[in-house]
């Protein structure tokens, strides 16, 4: 499966997801769980995309010994489930830097038909720090390891986006502007700071030059009531991006579809006015 495959995908039908997290990672549900969910809200194309290995502890990501059981599941299901909706094998994959990325060998070799690259931690003395949680988890982390200086963990979070699209290995960039929504609530305003939509405009201008498909990630749009990328962002994304592919981002069988019809009609509005 190529980008311009999933590019396809999106341009010939809206009952598409391709960002997803079940049982191997921090899914509340059974990848069956989500399939019978997902036909019943009427998709034609699902895809899995649980949370990469990392090389230490993390709660939220999926195990190695669980990479060839997820693979295993994801055949189970076509055969099951496969003359009612096409399913896709994937993986968000976490930039940690060179030395682990989507782009080494050890993801490549992965017998996937796509892969999302997405950053969720930062480095600090004390290593990587998930800094994609809660608030009140992400307000406990800026104490503990930034001394509460939020523009340099905001620099941080680009800096690594920029060096993941760099590094290059996947085909669909995940939330690219997800430090925001944590980042408003503890400096609120942060977003409409010119040194900060300098730093997003710098990622995009990144995404589109190496011809990535953008994600709009609608997992936050009833807690929060936003997409990311921001609708700020999107009349350049809109003009100017491979490709653009709106995702759930579902962590339950409930919110396979949460969103997107929003985020669908919101996106035609915008093409349109481009066209014109």
């Amino acid at each position: 499966m190529t980008a311009d495959d999933i590019i396809d995908i999106t341009e010939s039908t809206d009952c598409y997801n391709f960002h997803s997290h079940t049982q191997f990672c921090d899914g509340r549900v059974s990848m069956e769980v989500m399939v019978v969910a997902a036909i019943n809200a009427g998709m034609k194309h699902w895809g899995f995309s649980p949370h990469s290995p990392v090389p230490f502890e993390s709660p939220c990501n999926m195990l190695e010994t669980d990479v060839k059981p997820y693979l295993d599941e994801v055949e189970r299901l076509r055969g099951v489930y496969g003359d009612r909706i096409k399913l896709y094998s994937s993986m968000e994959i976490d930039y940690l830097g060179d030395q682990w990325c989507a782009s080494m060998p050890r993801f490549q070799s992965m017998p996937l038909d796509y892969r999302i690259g997405s950053v969720h931690f930062v480095p600090s003395d004390d290593g990587y720090v998930d800094v994609d949680g809660s608030f009140e988890s992400f307000k406990g982390k800026m104490a503990r390891y930034f001394d509460n200086d939020i523009r340099h963990v905001v620099e941080l979070f680009y800096r690594q986006s920029i060096a993941m699209v760099e590094a290059g290995g996947f085909d669909i960039i995940g939330h690219l502007d997800k430090i925001g929504h944590n980042a408003s609530l503890f400096s609120p305003g942060i977003e409409d700071e010119k040194w900060y939509r300098e730093l997003v405009d710098a990622l995009i201008d990144c995404v589109i030059e190496k011809g990535l498909l953008v994600e709009i990630n609608t997992k936050t749009f009833e807690s929060a009531h936003r997409f990311f990328p921001e609708l700020r962002y999107w009349d350049r994304i809109v003009g100017s991006a491979r490709g653009i592919v709106v995702n759930s981002d579902a962590h339950y069988p409930d919110r396979v579809n949460l969103g997107r019809d929003a985020a669908l009609s919101r996106l035609e509005s915008c093409k349109l006015q481009y066209q014109s």
